[in-house]
Protein backbone atom coordinates (compact mmCIF):
# COMPACT_ATOMS: atom_id res chain seq x y z
CA UNK A 1 0.00 0.00 0.00
CA UNK A 2 1.39 3.42 -0.95
CA UNK A 3 1.59 6.35 1.48
CA UNK A 4 -1.32 8.09 -0.25
CA UNK A 5 -3.42 4.91 -0.14
CA UNK A 6 -2.61 4.51 3.55
CA UNK A 7 -3.78 8.05 4.24
CA UNK A 8 -6.94 7.84 2.14
CA UNK A 9 -7.89 4.65 3.98
CA UNK A 10 -8.18 6.61 7.27
CA UNK A 11 -11.57 7.91 8.49
CA UNK A 12 -12.33 10.79 6.16
CA UNK A 13 -13.80 14.25 6.42
CA UNK A 14 -14.42 17.00 3.89
CA UNK A 15 -10.95 18.51 4.42
CA UNK A 16 -9.19 15.22 3.79
CA UNK A 17 -11.37 14.71 0.72
CA UNK A 18 -10.18 18.07 -0.67
CA UNK A 19 -6.54 17.22 0.04
CA UNK A 20 -6.91 13.76 -1.48
CA UNK A 21 -8.41 15.31 -4.62
CA UNK A 22 -5.56 17.83 -4.83
CA UNK A 23 -2.97 15.08 -4.53
CA UNK A 24 -4.74 13.00 -7.16
CA UNK A 25 -4.76 16.03 -9.48
CA UNK A 26 -1.04 16.58 -8.95
CA UNK A 27 -1.45 19.95 -7.23
CA UNK A 28 1.50 21.22 -5.19
CA UNK A 29 3.46 18.24 -6.56
CA UNK A 30 1.55 16.08 -4.12
CA UNK A 31 2.99 17.93 -1.13
CA UNK A 32 0.97 19.04 1.91
CA UNK A 33 1.95 21.90 4.20
CA UNK A 34 -0.45 23.26 6.81
CA UNK A 35 0.05 25.83 9.54
CA UNK A 36 -1.15 26.60 13.05
CA UNK A 37 -1.18 30.42 13.31
CA UNK A 38 -1.99 31.60 16.86
CA UNK A 39 -1.92 35.24 17.83
CA UNK A 40 0.34 35.54 20.93
CA UNK A 41 -2.17 37.63 22.88
CA UNK A 42 -3.39 34.98 25.32
CA UNK A 43 -3.19 31.33 26.26
CA UNK A 44 -4.54 28.60 24.00
CA UNK A 45 -7.90 26.98 24.77
CA UNK A 46 -9.73 23.77 23.88
CA UNK A 47 -10.85 25.26 20.55
CA UNK A 48 -7.20 25.75 19.62
CA UNK A 49 -6.57 22.14 20.60
CA UNK A 50 -8.96 21.05 17.86
CA UNK A 51 -7.11 23.20 15.33
CA UNK A 52 -3.72 21.93 16.53
CA UNK A 53 -4.79 18.31 16.24
CA UNK A 54 -6.29 18.95 12.81
CA UNK A 55 -3.40 20.87 11.27
CA UNK A 56 -0.54 18.88 12.76
CA UNK A 57 -2.46 15.63 12.34
CA UNK A 58 -3.05 16.19 8.64
CA UNK A 59 0.59 17.16 8.09
CA UNK A 60 1.76 14.04 9.88
CA UNK A 61 -0.62 11.74 8.02
CA UNK A 62 0.37 13.08 4.62
CA UNK A 63 4.09 13.10 5.42
CA UNK A 64 4.09 16.88 5.11
CA UNK A 65 4.88 19.78 7.42
CA UNK A 66 2.89 21.98 9.75
CA UNK A 67 4.31 25.42 10.45
CA UNK A 68 3.93 27.01 13.84
CA UNK A 69 3.53 30.68 13.02
CA UNK A 70 2.84 33.45 15.48
CA UNK A 71 0.64 36.05 13.81
CA UNK A 72 2.14 38.90 15.82
CA UNK A 73 0.82 42.06 14.17
CA UNK A 74 -0.68 43.73 17.26
CA UNK A 75 2.12 44.44 19.76
CA UNK A 76 -0.26 46.26 22.12
CA UNK A 77 -1.70 42.92 23.26
CA UNK A 78 1.13 40.47 22.57
CA UNK A 79 4.12 39.40 24.64
CA UNK A 80 6.75 36.70 25.04
CA UNK A 81 4.85 34.98 27.87
CA UNK A 82 2.11 34.03 25.44
CA UNK A 83 4.66 32.83 22.86
CA UNK A 84 6.24 30.49 25.41
CA UNK A 85 2.88 29.21 26.66
CA UNK A 86 1.71 28.43 23.13
CA UNK A 87 4.83 26.43 22.36
CA UNK A 88 4.51 24.53 25.63
CA UNK A 89 0.86 23.67 24.90
CA UNK A 90 1.55 22.43 21.37
CA UNK A 91 4.41 20.24 22.59
CA UNK A 92 2.36 18.91 25.48
CA UNK A 93 -0.42 17.88 23.10
CA UNK A 94 2.16 15.70 21.36
CA UNK A 95 3.11 17.67 18.27
CA UNK A 96 6.41 19.01 16.98
CA UNK A 97 7.00 21.73 14.41
CA UNK A 98 10.72 20.74 14.12
CA UNK A 99 12.45 23.74 12.52
CA UNK A 100 9.24 25.22 11.10
CA UNK A 101 8.69 27.99 13.63
CA UNK A 102 7.95 31.43 12.21
CA UNK A 103 6.63 34.84 13.16
CA UNK A 104 4.59 37.08 10.90
CA UNK A 105 7.02 39.77 12.03
CA UNK A 106 9.74 37.83 10.19
CA UNK A 107 8.09 39.10 7.01
CA UNK A 108 7.53 42.75 7.95
CA UNK A 109 10.10 43.88 5.38
CA UNK A 110 8.56 41.77 2.61
CA UNK A 111 5.04 42.83 3.61
CA UNK A 112 6.08 46.48 3.35
CA UNK A 113 7.47 45.80 -0.12
CA UNK A 114 4.21 44.15 -1.15
CA UNK A 115 2.30 47.21 0.12
CA UNK A 116 4.47 49.48 -2.02
CA UNK A 117 3.70 47.26 -5.01
CA UNK A 118 -0.02 47.59 -4.33
CA UNK A 119 0.32 51.38 -4.33
CA UNK A 120 2.36 51.33 -7.55
CA UNK A 121 -0.29 49.15 -9.21
CA UNK A 122 -3.05 51.54 -8.14
CA UNK A 123 -4.47 48.92 -5.75
CA UNK A 124 -3.85 50.80 -2.49
CA UNK A 125 -3.99 54.36 -1.17
CA UNK A 126 -3.29 56.33 1.99
CA UNK A 127 -6.50 57.49 3.67
CA UNK A 128 -6.90 60.40 6.13
CA UNK A 129 -10.41 59.58 7.34
CA UNK A 130 -10.91 59.16 11.08
CA UNK A 131 -12.15 55.88 12.49
CA UNK A 132 -15.65 57.34 12.84
CA UNK A 133 -15.59 58.62 9.28
CA UNK A 134 -14.49 55.24 7.97
CA UNK A 135 -17.41 53.56 9.73
CA UNK A 136 -19.80 56.09 8.22
CA UNK A 137 -18.33 55.77 4.73
CA UNK A 138 -18.33 52.00 4.90
CA UNK A 139 -22.10 51.65 4.51
CA UNK A 140 -24.25 48.81 5.78
CA UNK A 141 -25.20 45.30 4.74
CA UNK A 142 -28.01 46.78 2.65
CA UNK A 143 -26.41 50.07 1.62
CA UNK A 144 -23.25 50.52 -0.43
CA UNK A 145 -20.36 52.44 1.02
CA UNK A 146 -18.90 55.72 -0.26
CA UNK A 147 -15.46 56.27 -1.66
CA UNK A 148 -12.99 58.06 0.57
CA UNK A 149 -12.02 61.56 -0.59
CA UNK A 150 -8.44 60.25 -0.56
CA UNK A 151 -9.15 57.36 -2.90
CA UNK A 152 -8.02 59.15 -6.06
CA UNK A 153 -4.67 60.33 -4.81
CA UNK A 154 -1.86 59.82 -7.27
CA UNK A 155 0.55 56.93 -6.98
CA UNK A 156 3.39 59.34 -6.24
CA UNK A 157 1.49 61.05 -3.43
CA UNK A 158 0.49 57.71 -1.90
CA UNK A 159 4.07 56.43 -2.05
CA UNK A 160 5.34 59.59 -0.33
CA UNK A 161 2.66 59.44 2.36
CA UNK A 162 3.24 55.74 3.00
CA UNK A 163 6.96 56.36 3.36
CA UNK A 164 6.11 59.16 5.78
CA UNK A 165 4.01 56.71 7.78
CA UNK A 166 6.97 54.34 7.85
CA UNK A 167 9.32 57.09 8.94
CA UNK A 168 7.12 58.16 11.85
CA UNK A 169 6.02 61.52 10.46
CA UNK A 170 2.34 61.11 11.39
CA UNK A 171 0.58 60.46 14.72
CA UNK A 172 -1.43 57.37 15.58
CA UNK A 173 -4.83 57.19 13.89
CA UNK A 174 -4.10 60.01 11.44
CA UNK A 175 -3.59 57.82 8.38
CA UNK A 176 -4.25 54.31 7.12
CA UNK A 177 -3.07 52.44 4.08
CA UNK A 178 -6.16 50.88 2.49
CA UNK A 179 -6.65 48.44 -0.36
CA UNK A 180 -8.58 49.88 -3.30
CA UNK A 181 -11.18 47.23 -4.09
CA UNK A 182 -14.93 48.02 -4.17
CA UNK A 183 -16.91 50.18 -1.76
CA UNK A 184 -20.13 48.76 -3.21
CA UNK A 185 -19.21 45.13 -2.66
CA UNK A 186 -21.88 43.07 -0.87
CA UNK A 187 -19.01 41.63 1.19
CA UNK A 188 -18.11 44.25 3.78
CA UNK A 189 -14.56 42.88 4.01
CA UNK A 190 -13.96 43.98 0.42
CA UNK A 191 -14.88 47.64 0.99
CA UNK A 192 -11.37 49.07 0.87
CA UNK A 193 -10.05 47.29 3.97
CA UNK A 194 -7.16 48.69 6.00
CA UNK A 195 -3.72 47.25 5.27
CA UNK A 196 -1.44 49.26 7.59
CA UNK A 197 -2.04 51.43 10.66
CA UNK A 198 0.30 53.64 12.70
CA UNK A 199 1.35 52.49 16.19
CA UNK A 200 3.85 54.66 18.05
CA UNK A 201 5.27 54.01 21.50
CA UNK A 202 5.11 50.21 21.51
CA UNK A 203 7.96 47.74 21.67
CA UNK A 204 7.32 44.61 19.64
CA UNK A 205 8.47 41.40 21.32
CA UNK A 206 10.38 40.38 18.19
CA UNK A 207 11.24 43.55 16.26
CA UNK A 208 11.58 46.00 19.14
CA UNK A 209 11.10 49.62 18.03
CA UNK A 210 12.09 49.05 14.41
CA UNK A 211 8.57 49.68 13.10
CA UNK A 212 5.93 52.28 13.87
CA UNK A 213 3.46 50.92 11.32
CA UNK A 214 1.97 47.44 11.56
CA UNK A 215 0.13 45.37 8.94
CA UNK A 216 -3.44 44.24 9.51
CA UNK A 217 -4.27 40.59 10.11
CA UNK A 218 -6.16 39.91 6.86
CA UNK A 219 -3.33 41.34 4.80
CA UNK A 220 -0.58 39.60 6.76
CA UNK A 221 -2.14 36.19 7.09
CA UNK A 222 -2.57 35.24 3.46
CA UNK A 223 0.82 36.60 2.43
CA UNK A 224 2.55 34.80 5.30
CA UNK A 225 0.88 31.57 4.15
CA UNK A 226 2.19 32.15 0.64
CA UNK A 227 5.72 33.07 1.73
CA UNK A 228 5.91 29.87 3.79
CA UNK A 229 4.62 27.66 0.98
CA UNK A 230 1.46 26.62 2.79
CA UNK A 231 -0.73 24.47 0.54
CA UNK A 232 -3.90 24.27 2.63
CA UNK A 233 -4.79 27.12 4.98
CA UNK A 234 -7.31 25.58 7.37
CA UNK A 235 -9.30 28.00 9.53
CA UNK A 236 -12.64 28.30 11.30
CA UNK A 237 -15.91 29.37 9.73
CA UNK A 238 -15.79 32.99 10.88
CA UNK A 239 -13.10 33.52 8.24
CA UNK A 240 -15.33 32.33 5.38
CA UNK A 241 -16.39 35.92 4.59
CA UNK A 242 -12.72 36.90 4.59
CA UNK A 243 -11.82 34.33 1.92
CA UNK A 244 -12.46 36.68 -1.05
CA UNK A 245 -10.03 39.17 0.51
CA UNK A 246 -7.53 36.37 1.20
CA UNK A 247 -7.65 35.43 -2.48
CA UNK A 248 -7.66 39.06 -3.71
CA UNK A 249 -4.30 39.91 -2.14
CA UNK A 250 -2.76 36.72 -3.52
CA UNK A 251 -4.21 37.36 -6.98
CA UNK A 252 -3.10 40.98 -7.42
CA UNK A 253 0.43 40.45 -6.10
CA UNK A 254 3.20 38.29 -7.49
CA UNK A 255 3.53 35.75 -4.69
CA UNK A 256 5.33 32.38 -4.40
CA UNK A 257 2.11 30.34 -4.26
CA UNK A 258 -1.63 30.62 -3.72
CA UNK A 259 -2.73 28.48 -0.73
CA UNK A 260 -6.25 27.13 -0.58
CA UNK A 261 -8.26 28.41 2.39
CA UNK A 262 -10.61 25.80 3.86
CA UNK A 263 -13.06 26.61 6.66
CA UNK A 264 -14.42 24.26 9.32
CA UNK A 265 -16.74 24.78 12.29
CA UNK A 266 -15.13 25.97 15.49
CA UNK A 267 -15.47 24.03 18.71
CA UNK A 268 -18.32 25.25 20.91
CA UNK A 269 -18.02 23.32 24.17
CA UNK A 270 -20.97 23.61 26.51
CA UNK A 271 -20.51 25.20 29.94
CA UNK A 272 -17.31 26.91 28.81
CA UNK A 273 -16.12 29.83 26.72
CA UNK A 274 -13.55 29.90 23.95
CA UNK A 275 -13.44 33.64 23.40
CA UNK A 276 -9.90 34.80 24.11
CA UNK A 277 -11.22 38.26 24.98
CA UNK A 278 -13.58 36.85 27.59
CA UNK A 279 -10.97 34.46 28.96
CA UNK A 280 -8.71 37.49 29.35
CA UNK A 281 -11.51 39.27 31.20
CA UNK A 282 -11.83 36.38 33.65
CA UNK A 283 -8.11 36.60 34.38
CA UNK A 284 -7.86 40.39 34.52
CA UNK A 285 -10.92 40.71 36.78
CA UNK A 286 -9.60 38.10 39.20
CA UNK A 287 -12.58 35.78 38.68
CA UNK A 288 -10.18 32.85 38.27
CA UNK A 289 -6.69 32.10 39.60
CA UNK A 290 -5.05 32.80 36.25
CA UNK A 291 -4.76 31.43 32.75
CA UNK A 292 -3.97 27.96 34.12
CA UNK A 293 -6.84 27.85 36.61
CA UNK A 294 -8.05 24.22 36.44
CA UNK A 295 -11.60 25.46 35.77
CA UNK A 296 -10.56 27.35 32.65
CA UNK A 297 -11.00 25.93 29.16
CA UNK A 298 -7.36 26.76 28.44
CA UNK A 299 -4.98 23.94 27.56
CA UNK A 300 -2.72 24.94 30.45
CA UNK A 301 -5.69 24.84 32.83
CA UNK A 302 -6.67 21.39 31.61
CA UNK A 303 -3.08 20.20 31.97
CA UNK A 304 -2.94 21.47 35.54
CA UNK A 305 -6.26 19.78 36.27
CA UNK A 306 -4.83 16.45 35.14
CA UNK A 307 -6.39 15.99 31.72
CA UNK A 308 -4.17 13.64 29.69
CA UNK A 309 -3.01 14.98 26.33
CA UNK A 310 -4.02 11.70 24.70
CA UNK A 311 -7.58 12.12 25.98
CA UNK A 312 -7.83 15.61 24.48
CA UNK A 313 -6.55 14.29 21.15
CA UNK A 314 -9.15 11.51 21.32
CA UNK A 315 -11.85 14.08 22.10
CA UNK A 316 -10.88 16.16 19.05
CA UNK A 317 -10.94 13.03 16.90
CA UNK A 318 -14.27 11.91 18.30
CA UNK A 319 -16.17 15.16 17.68
CA UNK A 320 -14.99 15.21 14.06
CA UNK A 321 -14.60 17.99 11.51
CA UNK A 322 -17.61 19.54 9.77
CA UNK A 323 -18.81 22.82 8.30
CA UNK A 324 -21.92 22.89 10.49
CA UNK A 325 -21.95 24.91 13.70
CA UNK A 326 -22.62 22.63 16.63
CA UNK A 327 -22.56 22.52 20.40
CA UNK A 328 -20.50 19.75 21.95
CA UNK A 329 -21.63 18.31 25.27
CA UNK A 330 -19.11 18.55 28.08
CA UNK A 331 -19.81 14.90 28.90
CA UNK A 332 -18.08 13.83 25.68
CA UNK A 333 -14.87 15.41 26.92
CA UNK A 334 -15.37 14.01 30.42
CA UNK A 335 -15.91 10.55 28.95
CA UNK A 336 -12.64 10.72 27.03
CA UNK A 337 -10.83 11.76 30.21
CA UNK A 338 -12.37 8.90 32.24
CA UNK A 339 -11.66 6.27 29.62
CA UNK A 340 -8.01 7.27 29.43
CA UNK A 341 -7.45 7.58 33.18
CA UNK A 342 -9.27 4.33 33.92
CA UNK A 343 -6.46 2.56 32.10
CA UNK A 344 -3.50 4.76 33.03
CA UNK A 345 -4.11 6.14 36.54
CA UNK A 346 -2.83 4.15 39.54
CA UNK A 347 -5.23 3.69 42.44
CA UNK A 348 -4.98 5.19 45.90
CA UNK A 349 -7.30 5.97 48.81
CA UNK A 350 -8.22 9.37 50.20
CA UNK A 351 -10.77 10.21 52.86
CA UNK A 352 -12.28 13.57 51.99
CA UNK A 353 -14.52 14.03 55.05
CA UNK A 354 -12.86 12.02 57.81
CA UNK A 355 -14.77 10.17 60.53
CA UNK A 356 -12.62 8.42 63.13
CA UNK A 357 -12.97 4.66 63.60
CA UNK A 358 -11.43 2.73 66.49
CA UNK A 359 -11.04 -1.04 66.00
CA UNK A 360 -11.55 -2.09 69.60
CA UNK A 361 -10.34 -5.68 69.21
CA UNK A 362 -7.21 -4.72 67.26
CA UNK A 363 -4.00 -4.65 69.35
CA UNK A 364 -2.86 -1.20 70.43
CA UNK A 365 0.43 -0.10 68.86
CA UNK A 366 0.30 -2.76 66.15
CA UNK A 367 0.68 -1.91 62.46
CA UNK A 368 0.16 -4.31 59.58
CA UNK A 369 1.66 -3.60 56.21
CA UNK A 370 -1.06 -4.67 53.80
CA UNK A 371 -0.23 -5.06 50.11
CA UNK A 372 -2.60 -3.50 47.57
CA UNK A 373 -2.44 -3.43 43.76
CA UNK A 374 -1.84 -0.08 42.10
CA UNK A 375 -4.29 -1.06 39.37
CA UNK A 376 -6.89 -3.83 39.48
CA UNK A 377 -6.43 -4.83 35.82
CA UNK A 378 -2.77 -3.99 35.21
CA UNK A 379 -0.23 -5.98 37.21
CA UNK A 380 2.63 -4.08 35.54
CA UNK A 381 1.80 -1.06 37.72
CA UNK A 382 2.95 -2.99 40.76
CA UNK A 383 1.73 -2.76 44.35
CA UNK A 384 1.82 -0.39 47.30
CA UNK A 385 1.78 -0.73 51.08
CA UNK A 386 -1.23 0.28 53.18
CA UNK A 387 -0.53 0.53 56.92
CA UNK A 388 -3.44 -0.88 58.92
CA UNK A 389 -3.72 0.39 62.50
CA UNK A 390 -6.15 0.37 65.40
CA UNK A 391 -7.40 3.87 64.57
CA UNK A 392 -8.60 4.64 61.07
CA UNK A 393 -10.58 7.20 59.15
CA UNK A 394 -13.52 6.51 56.86
CA UNK A 395 -15.65 9.03 55.00
CA UNK A 396 -18.60 10.46 56.92
CA UNK A 397 -20.89 9.73 53.99
CA UNK A 398 -20.08 6.02 54.31
CA UNK A 399 -21.84 5.68 57.66
CA UNK A 400 -25.44 5.88 58.83
CA UNK A 401 -26.86 4.93 62.18
CA UNK A 402 -29.90 3.51 60.42
CA UNK A 403 -30.43 2.81 56.75
CA UNK A 404 -32.51 0.73 54.35
CA UNK A 405 -31.15 -2.16 52.33
CA UNK A 406 -30.14 0.13 49.45
CA UNK A 407 -27.40 1.68 51.58
CA UNK A 408 -24.43 -0.65 51.02
CA UNK A 409 -22.00 0.97 53.42
CA UNK A 410 -21.46 0.91 57.15
CA UNK A 411 -24.51 0.88 59.44
CA UNK A 412 -24.70 0.45 63.21
CA UNK A 413 -24.65 -3.25 64.04
CA UNK A 414 -23.77 -4.29 60.50
CA UNK A 415 -20.66 -5.14 58.53
CA UNK A 416 -18.72 -3.67 55.65
CA UNK A 417 -15.39 -4.50 54.05
CA UNK A 418 -12.51 -2.05 54.14
CA UNK A 419 -10.92 -1.86 50.71
CA UNK A 420 -7.90 -4.22 50.48
CA UNK A 421 -8.29 -5.00 54.19
CA UNK A 422 -10.68 -6.56 56.71
CA UNK A 423 -14.39 -6.77 57.34
CA UNK A 424 -15.46 -4.56 60.23
CA UNK A 425 -18.70 -4.20 62.20
CA UNK A 426 -19.92 -1.01 63.84
CA UNK A 427 -20.68 -1.69 67.50
CA UNK A 428 -21.04 1.76 69.01
CA UNK A 429 -21.39 5.41 68.01
CA UNK A 430 -19.75 8.23 69.97
CA UNK A 431 -21.30 11.70 69.81
CA UNK A 432 -20.37 15.11 71.17
CA UNK A 433 -22.58 17.34 73.31
CA UNK A 434 -24.29 18.72 70.23
CA UNK A 435 -25.27 15.24 69.11
CA UNK A 436 -22.84 15.09 66.21
CA UNK A 437 -21.08 11.81 65.52
CA UNK A 438 -17.35 12.12 66.24
CA UNK A 439 -16.20 8.50 66.46
CA UNK A 440 -17.21 4.93 65.68
CA UNK A 441 -16.25 1.92 67.77
CA UNK A 442 -15.91 -1.12 65.57
CA UNK A 443 -14.58 -4.67 65.66
CA UNK A 444 -12.79 -6.51 62.90
CA UNK A 445 -12.71 -10.12 61.79
CA UNK A 446 -9.06 -11.18 61.38
CA UNK A 447 -10.12 -14.10 59.16
CA UNK A 448 -11.39 -11.83 56.39
CA UNK A 449 -8.16 -10.39 55.01
CA UNK A 450 -7.97 -10.97 51.27
CA UNK A 451 -10.86 -13.40 51.27
CA UNK A 452 -14.60 -13.67 51.66
CA UNK A 453 -15.35 -16.80 53.68
CA UNK A 454 -18.09 -19.03 52.36
CA UNK A 455 -21.49 -17.94 53.54
CA UNK A 456 -20.30 -14.51 54.64
CA UNK A 457 -22.40 -11.78 53.04
CA UNK A 458 -20.95 -8.30 53.14
CA UNK A 459 -22.91 -5.74 51.18
CA UNK A 460 -20.33 -3.08 50.48
CA UNK A 461 -16.72 -2.01 50.30
CA UNK A 462 -15.52 1.38 51.54
CA UNK A 463 -12.19 3.20 51.46
CA UNK A 464 -10.17 4.22 54.48
CA UNK A 465 -6.85 5.57 55.74
CA UNK A 466 -4.76 5.00 58.83
CA UNK A 467 -5.30 7.71 61.44
CA UNK A 468 -1.76 7.27 62.70
CA UNK A 469 0.12 7.10 59.41
CA UNK A 470 -2.22 8.78 56.98
CA UNK A 471 -1.14 12.11 55.47
CA UNK A 472 -3.08 15.34 55.69
CA UNK A 473 -3.87 16.91 52.33
CA UNK A 474 -5.94 19.66 50.76
CA UNK A 475 -8.32 18.53 48.06
CA UNK A 476 -10.00 20.91 45.66
CA UNK A 477 -13.26 19.78 44.08
CA UNK A 478 -13.84 21.47 40.74
CA UNK A 479 -17.11 21.71 38.91
CA UNK A 480 -17.94 23.51 35.70
CA UNK A 481 -16.99 27.16 35.75
CA UNK A 482 -20.38 28.16 34.33
CA UNK A 483 -23.87 26.94 35.16
CA UNK A 484 -25.28 27.85 31.74
CA UNK A 485 -24.55 25.65 28.69
CA UNK A 486 -23.86 28.71 26.51
CA UNK A 487 -22.62 31.41 28.91
CA UNK A 488 -21.32 33.78 26.22
CA UNK A 489 -24.33 33.40 23.94
CA UNK A 490 -27.17 34.19 26.31
CA UNK A 491 -28.96 37.22 24.84
CA UNK A 492 -31.03 37.70 28.02
CA UNK A 493 -28.03 39.05 29.96
CA UNK A 494 -25.44 41.73 29.26
CA UNK A 495 -22.59 40.14 31.20
CA UNK A 496 -21.61 36.53 30.70
CA UNK A 497 -19.98 36.44 34.15
CA UNK A 498 -23.43 36.27 35.80
CA UNK A 499 -23.40 32.62 34.75
CA UNK A 500 -20.28 31.77 36.76
CA UNK A 501 -21.01 28.77 38.95
CA UNK A 502 -20.52 29.86 42.60
CA UNK A 503 -19.78 26.25 43.52
CA UNK A 504 -17.18 25.65 40.81
CA UNK A 505 -14.51 25.28 43.50
CA UNK A 506 -14.93 23.66 46.92
CA UNK A 507 -11.76 23.31 49.00
CA UNK A 508 -11.46 20.56 51.62
CA UNK A 509 -8.58 21.13 54.02
CA UNK A 510 -8.85 18.20 56.47
CA UNK A 511 -8.55 15.28 54.06
CA UNK A 512 -6.46 12.21 54.89
CA UNK A 513 -4.65 10.30 52.16
CA UNK A 514 -2.69 7.07 52.28
CA UNK A 515 1.04 7.52 53.01
CA UNK A 516 2.15 6.11 49.65
CA UNK A 517 1.31 9.58 48.24
CA UNK A 518 3.70 11.43 50.52
CA UNK A 519 6.31 11.89 47.78
CA UNK A 520 3.85 12.33 44.92
CA UNK A 521 5.18 14.04 41.81
CA UNK A 522 3.31 17.28 40.97
CA UNK A 523 1.11 16.63 37.95
CA UNK A 524 0.66 12.92 38.72
CA UNK A 525 -2.92 11.68 38.43
CA UNK A 526 -4.51 8.99 40.62
CA UNK A 527 -7.88 7.42 40.95
CA UNK A 528 -8.91 7.99 44.54
CA UNK A 529 -11.04 4.88 44.86
CA UNK A 530 -14.78 5.62 44.95
CA UNK A 531 -14.12 9.38 44.74
CA UNK A 532 -12.83 10.15 41.25
CA UNK A 533 -9.59 11.06 39.51
CA UNK A 534 -7.30 13.58 41.18
CA UNK A 535 -4.14 15.37 40.11
CA UNK A 536 -1.35 16.62 42.37
CA UNK A 537 -1.43 20.37 41.74
CA UNK A 538 1.65 21.52 39.84
CA UNK A 539 1.47 25.00 41.38
CA UNK A 540 0.54 24.31 45.01
CA UNK A 541 2.38 21.09 45.87
CA UNK A 542 5.49 22.56 47.46
CA UNK A 543 7.28 22.81 50.81
CA UNK A 544 5.68 19.60 52.02
CA UNK A 545 2.11 20.73 51.28
CA UNK A 546 -0.03 18.28 49.32
CA UNK A 547 -2.85 19.67 47.20
CA UNK A 548 -4.90 17.56 44.81
CA UNK A 549 -7.33 18.79 42.16
CA UNK A 550 -10.27 16.66 41.15
CA UNK A 551 -9.77 15.98 37.47
CA UNK A 552 -13.10 14.30 36.81
CA UNK A 553 -15.66 12.29 38.75
CA UNK A 554 -16.05 8.55 38.25
CA UNK A 555 -19.34 9.13 36.47
CA UNK A 556 -21.44 11.96 35.09
CA UNK A 557 -22.68 13.41 38.38
CA UNK A 558 -23.46 16.77 36.72
CA UNK A 559 -26.11 15.25 34.48
CA UNK A 560 -27.81 13.73 37.50
CA UNK A 561 -27.72 17.09 39.26
CA UNK A 562 -29.38 18.80 36.31
CA UNK A 563 -32.21 16.25 36.32
CA UNK A 564 -33.02 16.75 40.01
Amino acid sequence: MSEVEAVTSKPSNFIRNIINADIAAGKNEGHVRTRFPPEPNGYLHIGHAKSICLNFGIANDYNGECNLRFDDTNPHKENVEFVHSIKEDVRWLGFDWTDHQYFASDYFGQLYTYAVQLIEQGDAYVCDLTADDIREYRGTLTEAGKNSPCRDRSVAENLALFKGMRDGEFPDGSKLLRAKIDMASPNMNMRDPAIYRIRHGVVHHQTGSEWCIYPMYDYTHCLSDSIEGVTHSICTLEFADHKPLYDWFLDVLEVPCHPLQIEFSRLNLQYSITSKRKLTQLVDDGLVEGWNDPRMSTISGMRRRGYPAAAIREFCERIGVTKADNSVEMEILDSCIRENLNETAPRAMAVLNPLKVVITNYPEGQTEQLVAPNHPQDDSMGTRILPFTRELYIDKEDFKEEANNKFKRLVTGKEVRLRNAYVIRCDDVIKDEAGDIIELRCSYDPATLGANPEGRKVKGVIHWASAEQGIKAEIRLFDRLFNHPHPDNDKSVDDFTVHINPHSLVTLTECIIEPSLLDVIPGAVYQFEREGYFCADSELCRDGKLVFNRTVTLRDTWAKTEQQ
